[in-house]
């Protein structure tokens, strides 16, 4: 009898789950924590791990299709069961051979398979996890797309019929837009490039292995978007077989001014802004900020390094420093229960460093910050920043913090009315640091200045609570001797 894998809660409000690539298929036998499926949430795109040992029996989507908490992911059979060869999706006829097996039902390693399994979804997985990579020689990770019946693939090797004309030797044909389409789409940039134009990349016919979108593909359609736009109306044969992608004006009248266009928000553009929009609404949230001195932490900064021969950024510095604040001030690291009108304090610090990657803002979370010392929390936040630059977030990394620290200052702004992130308590941010006039010992002096802004619940304090926070921070800043008590 076939064991069912369920797909678990995401946490942080999030219910769905786009299957990017299979990583196993039906057959294979498959190990505990073994990576089986790439999924893209509204967060991240992460590898889920199989939380029991088996033999791949069904599936339960294809590629492309979106999959909710709670919905069978795929179902797997005892060792040594017999599983039904059709079982497996249909295989498209440009698709790469697959692996050759060394025994029936098991298939011989590849790159992809031996890549770590992690904790990527709440419960599941014990080994640490990295971002997802995958190579132009692995096409078979992309899994295998349901066709149509009567329909042709498009590949090199099709003929006769019309997807045949998809691809020529010297590169892909232009695009067309099919809404049954599901083309496996990567890169964080060439979702962005097709939404900024209004479309889905996912609809096109991508030039990549097994179909993959890539960003010549999309460019290529943009190209030709903005040639139809500026042809003359009688030529209406180049006009795409898609009328639905037509403007809206041309279905109906609307009062919306020549040259408006519409752009849907992403999977990932929804979550934030329902999540932007419920912290705005629930946290009744006050803002009290103040300028900063920040010339003795840059050279302690200095003697540190050249102390240990180790860097030391301005962000982990502050970091220790609000880690500090937060055990002096145990209510800016709670959260309020509305519903039991309880505050809540939490027993450890979880901070949260807010981040601008390629799918957007998020606030990748380091757990257990509180234990940390300095050297500690800033090889934490380092591999934070790491995730940052490609998005690949596990879902645990952005779950469960309890205060956020945003150094906004990298976008070269002084300050910002933040919003809170959602249930937490508390957020400061860091501006930029400039060079200003500032009066030291009664006479004026070129100094590093920056502004601290702090945004807080007032629900869980009052102001006097959220400035003694503000003012012990600001102190470390000035005089960074003066926190080795408390470290």
């Amino acid at each position: 009898m076939g064991r069912d894998f369920i797909l678990p809660d995401l946490g942080e409000g999030l219910t769905e789950a786009e299957v990017v690539a299979w990583l196993v298929a039906p057959g294979d036998e498959v190990g505990i924590d073994q990576p089986v499926v790439e999924l893209e949430s509204a967060k991240s795109v992460v590898q889920l791990p199989t939380p029991f040992a088996g033999v791949v029996e069904t599936l339960g989507g294809e590629v492309g299709q979106v999959l909710h908490a709670g919905d069978v992911l795929m179902t797997l059979a005892p060792v040594g069961a017999e599983v039904a060869s059709d079982a497996a999706p249909e295989a498209s006829t440009d698709a790469a051979p697959a692996p050759v097996a060394a025994e029936p039902g098991i298939a011989v390693p590849t790159e992809a398979a031996s890549e770590e399994s992690g904790a990527v979804l709440i419960g599941y997985g014990t080994k640490a996890t990295t971002a997802t990579k995958r190579s132009a020689a692995a096409p078979t990770r992309f899994g295998r797309r349901r066709r149509p019946a009567g329909t042709v693939a498009g590949g090199a090797g099709g003929s006769g019929g019309p997807g045949s004309a998809g691809r020529t030797a010297t590169g892909p044909a232009p695009a067309r837009l099919d809404p049954a389409r599901r083309s496996p789409v990567v890169s964080p940039i060439v979702r962005r490039i097709a939404r900024e134009h209004g479309f889905d990349a996912s609809q096109l016919d991508g030039s990549g292995p097994d179909h993959l979108v890539r960003r010549r593909d999309v460019e290529a359609y943009v190209q030709e978007l903005e040639g139809r736009t500026t042809a003359a109306p009688g030529t209406t044969a180049t006009q795409p077989a898609t009328p639905e992608r037509e403007p809206a004006a041309s279905a109906a009248p609307t009062s919306e001014p020549a040259g408006d266009r519409r752009v849907p928000l992403d999977r990932m553009g929804r979550a934030a802004a329902a999540h932007f929009s419920r912290s705005r609404r629930e946290i009744p949230e006050a803002t009290v900020w103040m300028d900063v001195d920040a010339t003795e932490l840059l050279a302690a900064r200095r003697q540190l390094q050249e102390a240990t021969g180790e860097r030391f950024g301005v962000t982990a510095l502050v970091a220790r420093f609000v880690v500090a604040g937060l055990a002096r001030h145990p209510l800016l690291n709670s959260s309020f229960d509305a519903e039991r009108d309880e505050i809540v304090l939490h027993g450890d610090v979880n901070l949260g460093i807010a981040a601008q990657t390629p799918r957007g803002l998020l606030v990748p979370v380091v757990h257990g910050a509180g234990r940390m010392s300095l050297r500690e929390l800033r090889d934490a936040i380092g591999a934070r920043s790491e995730e940052a630059a490609s998005g690949a977030f596990p879902p645990s990394a952005l779950t469960g913090g309890t205060f956020t620290l945003n150094n906004y200052g990298t976008l070269g702004v002084d300050g910002s009315a933040a919003i809170i992130n959602h249930p937490e308590a508390g957020m400061l941010g860091i501006g930029r640091l400039v060079e200003r006039p500032w009066v030291v010992d009664g006479a004026l002096a070129v100094r590093t200045v920056t502004e601290l802004t702090l945004s807080f619940d007032h629900r869980v304090c009052d102001g006097a609570e959220a400035a003694g926070f503000l003012t012990f921070v600001a102190r470390c800043i000035e005089r960074p001797v003066s926190v080795l008590a408390d470290l």
